[in-house]
């Protein structure tokens, strides 16, 4: 069937409108709305299936089997394969990106990839090192690519013979190993299988240089071809009845892991991933399972939901969830990816987590001959000796609710609350706002001796800590508060921005209060924390915040202004009151100085609205700083 042009919109406004929630709408030709019809029909009996039977009663031990994952709170996340061994480079070439996309990028035959495959030999793959470094940095959970999307299993399979037994003069079987070695060490274990996408199948999606098979590349269907194409979808469902669920259930049955993580559900329909998650179920119901195998407008059939790769910024999302963070920007080893963060990165970043109530899974890119690079372990010693010191100020904490600080984050747990600095006081004094439980003492969680530090409350609400001169972390100093009883919070405190006169205070889009429908997030990268579609004069953003001492403020606007946005818009806050213009588009983020704000002691709002939509949307906004004036 030959793709017409004018029914290419069609799809992309019904697929649209399905995650809107809305009806069916007015497409192209009957045929066009059969296909949709049916497309429809196959996933709405797929969902009610599942909500009137197998799914609902899986949902039953939900509580018991996710408890270990809420406790946990931080895993090592592993890409490791074939890929591995070229570093990021093909034929002398520097292959840029996800260095575990090599067989995609560079459209690597089957062959020519078992090629590969008959040189990896990775003699330095040591299981019991690689649980036990996780183990060392803090990690609680392990979970290791058992099948890549390029389709070679780094178990012995006898569903398929493209895997690290029959193929490589390695001939072990890595995962029974990884296997073996957590369950020693006691860490509880995972594989990530890519269940659609699988480059080396001839029915699978993903490989349209060799097979010509939808969901890759070429202009064969991409992302949702099921619905353009359903002639397609017999193979692929071929695929799943033959390889897909075959090897989930060997590595439930032969390695017994605690989780399983999927990726990339688009590239199968809602029906066929649900029926991967059934055959999860039915095979052990004990099993986690992550929010990307199946997942509709209106329900995420997984146990948690995942956010954004490569978090710089987290948004607070309701329930159970997990970002995945990598040392550098790829998520395979790649000798000239060398973009590493530091190691308080990845410190403040799974404190901002537990402050969230989520998970922090970590990506390391081991090398392919088994070994772990050097910066890479570096950043996980650096994290492991910040654990040693902090974990109680993780590992069994809740989500706050307190008013996000300027000069870090907090956790709770029973009748304690743990203060992360970031930022440390240079004149020795950090203010805490909304908490109005007594304290009955304060130290720093690094000093064994519990020296007590001073406190003063300043009102009902507030508190005044006098701290050392000397921050004990550069990353992350802790401070622990014992209340005398159960924590009791100001009123709506959580959603109030406490404001410093000593810090930049950073309000971000993520934490604004949204009025107004249709808003689209950012996936949270770096000077990707935006929220967007921004399109209507309904739709504004506000923070409400509280002053604990009066002081003028400059204040900054940072967003992104991508092609065909623009207009103006008004910023608000206590008496000050002024429009500007969004400024035209550059290559990176616009950082445009709003005025000066003088705010009084007490609680405001501070609101920004469109006044003109002059093109597709606003502008994509990150965040407001108040910025202190001396």
């Amino acid at each position: 069937m030959k793709l017409r042009m004018n029914r290419k919109s069609a799809f992309l406004f019904f697929s649209l409108s399905l995650i809107a929630g809305s009806g069916y709408t007015q497409v192209a030709g009957d045929e066009d709305k059969e296909m949709f019809n049916q497309a429809r029909q196959r996933d709405e009996k797929a969902i009610d299936a599942a909500k009137d039977g197998w799914w609902t009663a899986s949902m039953k031990n939900h509580e018991q089997r996710i408890q270990w994952w809420r406790d946990a709170k931080f895993g090592m996340f592993v890409h490791w394969g074939l890929y591995s061994k070229p570093e990021g480079e093909w034929k002398g070439k520097v292959v840029n990106g996800y260095a575990e996309h090599l067989m995609r990028k560079e459209k690597i035959s089957r062959a020519a990839y078992l090629e590969l495959a008959h040189e990896f030999n990775p003699e330095k793959f040591n299981a019991e090192e690689w649980i036990l470094n996780a183990k060392k940095a803090g990690m609680q959970y392990f979970i290791v690519t058992a099948k890549h999307h390029d389709g070679f299993a780094l178990f012995d399979s006898k569903v398929s013979d493209f895997d690290i037994v029959d193929q490589t003069p390695f001939k072990r079987d890595a995962m029974a190993e990884l296997a073996a070695a957590a369950k020693k060490h006691g860490m509880r274990f995972g594989f990530y299988y890519s269940h659609a996408f699988d480059w080396e199948h001839p029915d699978a999606p993903g490989n349209d240089w060799e097979y010509q098979n939808p969901g890759g590349d070429k202009l064969l269907g991409g992302a949702n071809w099921f619905d353009s194409h359903p002639e397609w979808l017999p193979k692929a469902v071929r695929y799943v009845d033959q390889k897909a669920i075959p090897q989930i259930k060997e590595l439930i049955n032969k390695y017994h892991p605690d989780i399983l993580w999927f990726d990339t559900p688009h590239k199968l329909p809602l029906s066929e991933n649900l029926r991967i998650l059934q055959a999860i179920r039915e095979t052990d119901p004990d099993i986690v399972v992550n929010g990307r195998l199946a997942r509709s407008a209106a329900v995420n059939f997984g146990d948690y939901l995942n956010t954004g790769d490569r978090p710089a910024e987290l948004r607070t999302v309701d329930g159970d969830w997990e970002a995945i963070p990598t040392t550098n920007e790829s998520y395979g080893y790649s000798k000239h990816d060398n973009s590493h963060k530091p190691a308080k990165f990845f410190i403040r970043l799974l404190a901002n987590a537990a402050s969230r109530g989520g998970n922090i899974l970590l990506n390391i890119g081991p090398k392919g001959d088994g070994s772990f690079d050097g910066k890479d372990s570096r950043i996980l010693d650096s994290i492991g000796a910040w654990v040693k010191v902090n974990s109680a100020a993780v590992f069994g904490t809740e989500r706050s609710s307190l008013p996000i600080p300027a000069w870090g984050v907090t956790t709770q747990k029973a009748q304690r609350v743990y203060l992360h600095v970031f930022d440390w006081p240079t004149d020795g004094v950090l203010l805490l706002s909304g908490l109005k439980t007594e304290v009955s003492s304060a130290y720093l969680l690094a000093d064994q001796s519990k020296n007590k530090l001073e406190v003063k409350r300043l009102s009902s609400s507030d508190l005044r800590i006098t701290v050392p001169g000397q921050a004990p972390d550069g990353s992350d100093a802790v401070l622990v508060l014992e209340l005398k009883t159960p924590l009791k919070t100001s009123r709506n405190a959580e959603g109030v921005r406490a404001i410093s006169d000593k810090n930049v205070n950073r309000l971000l889009a993520f934490d604004a209060s949204l009025h107004g429908k249709d808003f689209g997030f950012g996936d949270g990268k770096t000077d990707r924390y935006f929220v967007d579609k921004w399109k209507t004069a309904s739709q504004f953003f506000s923070w409400d915040i509280r002053s604990l001492a009066s002081s003028k403020y400059k204040i900054i606007v940072k967003y992104l202004t991508p092609s065909g946005a623009g207009g103006t818009y008004q910023l608000q806050v206590a008496g000050f009151k002024k429009e500007l213009p969004v400024l035209p588009l550059t290559n990176g983020v616009q950082t445009q100085e709003a005025g000066i704000v003088d705010l009084k002691k007490g609680e405001t709002q501070l609101k920004i609205s469109p006044v003109q939509i002059s093109g597709t949307e606003l502008m994509k906004l990150l965040e407001i700083q108040l910025i202190p004036v001396n």
